[in-house]
């Protein structure tokens, strides 16, 4: 009898610890202060603003719930992160915030079940950086006259990285010139970005599978912590 009583009053001790100990803390997006109002969500989250390398995380918001549906390891540019609202071009930085996915597009065909808006890249495809042309931060094709070469990127010239890509809406639908164009999430190369988010092949084509324009997809760029954390934007 006496055994069972101490048995008893653990079982209690321990239910008592269990009620007591606070709920979980919600998903990565259930704590940003925004979304995007859509039902995807891709996060890039890098451990400081110093930081070359990260995590790309892809969330589902189901029945009110983000729910993790995959990640892979990302890099950032090589000399980090910037909030995006300041950042310049040309500092080889990763502007963060929230923003939303204009298209895809890449040298290689859109992988088998692509929904996503997709644009093929051929020898006369450019992205116009020059921050005097009237296209700046606009894909041309073929390139014009006021987009100077040597300020803008021939996307057929880098089969790696732009295999296959998304667009990243920084900077994109009102252009500040000298804040940066040209910013994507694209296929890994050798290193670190010039201030793009890149991911493993493999990755970036489970999400061009997975992205719907019908659920309005963004991305937040941030930080754990700090100004720049991501739970800010």
């Amino acid at each position: 009898m006496r055994r069972s009583l101490v048995i008893g009053s653990v079982l209690l001790a321990l239910a008592g610890s269990v009620a007591a100990r606070p709920a979980g803390a919600p998903a990565l997006p259930g704590r940003m202060a925004d979304t995007g109002g859509g039902t995807q969500l891709i996060t890039a989250e890098a451990p400081a603003t110093g930081s070359t390398t990260g995590t790309v995380t892809w969330w589902n918001l189901r029945r009110g719930i983000w729910v993790k549906g995959g990640s892979a390891p990302a890099r950032f540019g090589a000399k980090g992160l910037a909030e995006g609202t300041s950042r310049k071009q040309g500092t080889d930085t990763t502007p963060t915030g929230l923003y939303d996915l204009p298209y895809a597009f890449g040298i290689k065909a859109a992988p088998a079940g692509t929904v996503y808006p997709y644009r093929r890249v051929n020898s006369r495809s450019w992205w116009c950086e020059d921050t005097e042309a009237r296209a700046y931060n606009r894909w041309v094709e073929p390139r014009p006259a006021d987009c100077r070469a040597g300020q803008s990127e021939h996307l057929a010239a880098y089969p790696t990285q732009y295999a296959r890509a998304l667009v990243i809406g920084f900077n994109y639908e009102r252009p500040v010139r000298e804040r940066g164009a040209g910013i994507f999430l694209h296929v890994n190369g050798r290193g670190a970005t010039a201030g793009c988010v890149s991911v493993p092949a493999a990755a970036m084509d489970r999400l061009l599978d997975w992205v719907d324009p019908a659920r309005s997809p963004h991305i937040a760029i941030g930080t754990r912590s700090g100004p720049t954390a991501i739970t800010r934007y």
